[in-house]
């Protein structure tokens, strides 16, 4: 079978699967099946989970004012609960109903915060605890709203009467019911693997027969086995996902400890996995490179996790189950996607930037890739996604990979990668003093009949960054002069960073703190570009990026070269 034809078979397969979930999860939600959530209420919560996800009691007071800054966007609720009111953001209300804004109360230590989560807590059991229904009882959001409700317990009950005590404890048991109900049917992605995150959550915090317990931890280590890869990245290669599991399982772990049970080897093993394959995709900066999904990073919060990490030794230099290289030399690091696309049914958030590169250098960032505005408008997406938004090469400004965009199919799968390398081969070429990588991938291959081929060296202490990249046919033969072989090769640039001209017109990258970058090619003159940073903090900023530009029949390898210089200010103009 073809590969358009065996990506569409795939895409169907994952509709059909997505369509038939939706209508049993209707059906669950119905009063056919209502009556099976409800049973037992627990008497009381045996242990509050701690928290690692950064709390800030300045939030907890605007919500007392009645302003939510939730996912990005800041809404007023004029005195109403907000449950109540109209507000057309998924994410804000997903975020909403999630409750993990809980943890702000929690900061904030008063009473009048615990007061207030008080109230919030009771009109959503009001509004929504007795309707399965929307957002606030997907699946995702059902379990991200136990785990928040579990962790601060102690804060939305403290001063409680009895029957908002009991009150708090039936819903929470229903919705623990709900969710075991449809965690073993919901997509392979994330949201499953929180979902069992959940449930091991409330076995251990609630009073609940040993053998919930066992459950629990069986069906969790299953869902950790199946998502967590050898070398601790995720099965949807976002490197966000192991930032937020980590902040997930780390307390779990915790928890089992408190309770004196024993976690599962898979628990343990995951953690052992992902430390390290934090590290793995941090610049020496702090941020996280950005890869398949991965915006803004929060410095702090990868600190908080990082605490927790006892093996403190230099990071791995080799991902090979999830897809990456790292070259690290002395204080400069280069980090690079060498794998194929993620899974279908978790590659919502793959992007098409195979061989893509970022370069940081102390605590700066030169070369980066565009990365996601997490919070931002999602109609943007599709640009951050592209080829072009990454620091590689484009074949006749052709994405190296396709995405399902259609408006039929949204509703149902999102906007999966469905199209993109088989093949991605990888090897590693380190020696005295460098680090070096040599990587193909045939993503071109059926449109174009070309292999894109890039090596890269890093060398001389750190100091020197060498590049070739190729294009060939896939019998290694030049490529054919029929119009369809213009190559692209985009080196982005970090709003933050600089750009002049040399006396010898070579380019120059410069930090504001005198940590520069020349760039050379004498194969191809470079031109520059206006680009868009996505992954900006506080959104997206504008940056520039410059471009090798050239046709492979003529041209079919270029090389190029980065070296780190001293400025010598006199000799550089703008």
């Amino acid at each position: 079978m073809a590969p358009a034809a065996a990506d569409m078979t795939r895409l169907w397969a994952l509709v059909t699967r997505a369509f038939w979930r939706n209508a049993r999860r209707h059906l669950r939600a119905g009063p056919a099946y209502r009556w099976r959530y409800s049973g037992r209420t627990p008497e009381r919560v045996l242990i509050a989970p701690p928290d690692l996800r950064l709390a800030d009691p300045q939030i907890a007071m605007e919500i007392y004012y009645g302003r939510f800054p939730l996912s990005g966007r800041l809404v007023e609720t004029g005195g109403e609960s907000p449950f109540k009111i109209e507000v057309h953001h998924r994410g804000w209300q997903r975020s909403l109903h999630g409750f993990r804004w809980l943890r702000h109360m929690r900061a904030a230590s008063t009473d009048l915060a615990s007061a207030n989560a008080r109230v919030l807590v009771k009109d959503w059991i009001a509004a929504h605890g007795s309707h399965i229904s929307g957002v606030a009882w997907e699946p995702g959001v059902t379990a991200k709203r136990i785990i928040a409700w579990l962790q601060h317990s102690s804060v939305v009950l403290q001063g409680a009467e009895l029957a908002f005590y009991r009150a708090y404890l039936k819903s929470l048991a229903m919705q623990i019911r709900y969710l075991r109900s449809m965690a073993r049917e919901m997509p392979g992605g994330k949201d499953r693997l929180r979902a069992r995150i959940a449930l091991a959550f409330a076995a251990l915090s609630l009073p609940v027969p040993a053998s919930a317990l066992r459950n629990a931890s069986r069906n969790l280590a299953d869902e950790l086995d199946r998502q967590i890869l050898p070398d601790g990245g995720h099965i949807s290669r976002n490197p966000l996902m192991v930032l937020e599991f980590l902040a997930d399982l780390l307390p779990l772990r915790q928890t089992y400890a408190n309770q004196a049970e024993q976690p599962p080897a898979a628990l343990m093993g995951a953690i052992d996995r992902m430390l390290p394959a934090l590290r793995f995709f941090q610049h020496q900066g702090g941020s996280l490179a950005c890869f398949n999904g991965m915006g803004a990073t929060v410095q702090d919060r990868i600190a908080a996790i990082l605490r927790h990490d006892d093996t403190a030794g230099a990071p791995l230099l080799h991902a090979p189950h999830s897809g990456y290289e790292r070259l690290s030399i002395g204080d400069v690091t280069v980090i690079a996607d060498t794998g194929a696309p993620p899974p279908l049914d978790v590659a919502g958030a793959a992007h098409a930037g195979c061989l893509s590169f970022e370069l940081s250098s102390g605590r700066h960032h030169f070369i980066v890739n565009a990365g996601v505005d997490t919070y931002g408008d999602p109609e943007f997406r599709p640009l951050a996604r592209a080829t072009a938004a990454h620091s590689t090469a484009t074949l006749n400004d052709t994405s190296s990979a396709r995405f399902s965009h259609s408006s039929r199919l949204s509703s149902l799968v999102g906007s999966p990668l469905v199209g993109g390398p088989q093949h991605v081969d990888c090897e590693r070429r380190d020696g005295p003093d460098r680090h070096g990588f040599l990587a193909r991938h045939d993503g071109y291959a059926q449109r174009f009949g070309l292999v894109h081929e890039r090596e890269l060296i890093l060398m001389s202490g750190g100091g020197t960054l060498v590049g070739r990249d190729s294009f060939l046919r896939s019998d290694g033969s030049p490529p054919r002069d029929d119009g369809q072989d213009l190559v692209t090769i985009r080196f982005h640039i970090h709003p933050d960073i600089n750009l002049f001209t040399d006396s010898g017109g070579h380019f120059v990258l410069a930090s504001d703190n005198g940590d520069a970058w020349m760039f050379s090619c004498t194969d191809v003159a470079p031109q520059v570009e206006e680009s868009i940073y996505f992954a900006g903090i506080a959104g997206p900023r504008i940056s520039r990026q410059f471009l090798l530009s050239f046709h492979a029949s003529a041209l079919p390898e270029v090389r190029w070269r980065l070296k780190r210089v001293r400025l010598a200010g006199a000799a550089l103009h703008r």
